[in-house]
């Protein structure tokens, strides 16, 4: 039965889908909450008194949760224990009305609870069941526990990231965002197959294959050339210039992607166009391997321009830059705010803030954007909609089933 309290554009293409989750943190919770921005009903299963953990992260959005807040819009909270006795039919009648259910628990924990795909989809063939671990199904890491900065150093992230001396951790969670994105992708393809064949599926995206995929190009240097990638902070072995160039006042981004941009650069914004022909910078695998005398030289120059003037120079010559800007620009960015992307969305006790509209953009209906739930905010609203009465209802609640 569908029970969402949604009242948004009819052209939302998940419009009167129902989704399940079992998740915590950020893959699961990233994936689901674009499928609710979609039009998704997403009903998320939270432990009583505590929910999801990563409500507890921080307090540092109006005494909210960061990464709780960003993640969880959209949503209707269901506070139950799932591995009390009542809660079992609870669980069994809410999957059988689902169309998919995502979970991101720890190995092996969905079927010892009867939440795994095989059990589910004998009542509910139709069930799209996604499944997100750390290291896939078989092999001797099955059971081992992962986090984000794990599967970075595992799968050789963070050596590639940092200085030169120092190896650093992504400083975004880069493997649950991989994650989490694949998922939903392989979510989507599901629910246009079903929509072919009739057939629910079960899917599964280990974080160590999303971010695998994502290093093959390190990989392939390694394997086919021998060489690993070097850490250059801002740097490129591959291309001089290329990173961030100190001016009078900050710095700007920029890199040279051809001789033809090479010329453009020594004659538009450094002024000296025989620049270009001089032996240590004549093409790209001379100036690689002068690139440290290249940035001091570059540099230079730049020491008597602001910021703002370098770009101007950059923008007339043709050359791609960006600001090396922090949290508060990219806050404060003129262009996010001239093409509206910002909505205000509710949070729980009464405060709305800020919120990016999802990067996909549609042209014939506007997102969902719904407010973040308060933990157990909807139990006693889905447990009606799931037509139990009000004395089982009430029940539920005594015997501490949920909350």
């Amino acid at each position: 039965m569908q029970c969402s309290s949604k009242n948004g554009d009819s052209h939302l293409p998940l419009k009167g889908i129902r989704v399940v989750t079992l998740e915590h943190a950020l893959a699961g919770p990233l994936c689901t909450r674009h499928l609710a921005d979609l039009g998704a009903e997403v009903i998320k299963i939270e432990r009583p008194g505590e929910g999801d953990f990563s409500r507890g992260y921080d307090d540092h959005v109006h005494g909210q949760s960061n990464y709780f807040v960003w993640l969880n819009r959209g949503k209707r909270s269901l506070s139950i224990d799932i591995k009390h006795e009542r809660s079992g039919a609870i669980l069994r009648r809410l999957m059988r009305s689902a169309d998919v259910m995502v979970q991101n628990l720890a190995p092996g924990a969905t079927k010892r609870i009867g939440l795994d795909y095989e059990t589910l989809s004998q009542e509910n063939p139709r069930l799209i069941v996604a499944d997100i671990s750390g290291y896939g199904e078989g092999g001797s890491y099955v059971n081992k526990k992962a986090y984000d900065m794990l599967i970075q150093a595992e799968a050789g992230v963070i050596s590639i990231n940092g200085s030169e001396d120092v190896p650093a951790r992504m400083g975004l969670s880069i493997v649950d965002l991989a994650t989490g994105l694949y998922t939903h992708t392989a979510v989507l393809a599901a629910l246009v197959r079903r929509g072919q064949t009739g057939q629910g599926a079960n899917v599964k995206v280990a974080m160590l294959d999303a971010i695998a995929e994502w290093m093959t190009y390190p990989m392939y240097r390694y394997a086919y050339q021998g060489g690993m990638v070097p850490r250059l902070a801002m740097n490129n072995p591959n291309i001089a210039p290329y990173g961030a160039h100190a001016t009078k006042d900050g710095s700007v981004i920029f890199s040279i992607q051809n001789e033809r941009e090479w010329r453009s650069f020594c004659a538009g914004v450094m002024g000296t166009p025989e620049l270009a022909t001089n032996e240590k910078y004549e093409s790209n695998s001379v100036r690689i391997k002068n690139a440290k005398a290249l940035t001091r030289c570059i540099e230079q120059h730049f020491s008597s321009l602001s910021t703002t003037e370098a770009i101007r120079l950059l923008d007339k010559a043709g050359i791609a830059n960006g600001r090396l800007n922090t949290a508060k620009e990219l806050w404060e960015h003129t262009q996010l705010a001239e093409r509206d992307r910002w909505r205000d969305v509710r949070i729980p006790g009464g405060n709305t803030i800020r919120a990016l509209l999802p990067p996909m953009t549609f042209t014939d209906f506007e997102y969902e954007m719904g407010s973040v739930p308060a933990l157990g905010e909807h139990t006693a609203e889905i447990l009606s909609c799931l037509d139990f009465t009000p004395s089982e209802i009430q029940e539920f609640y005594e015997q501490d089933a949920v909350a």
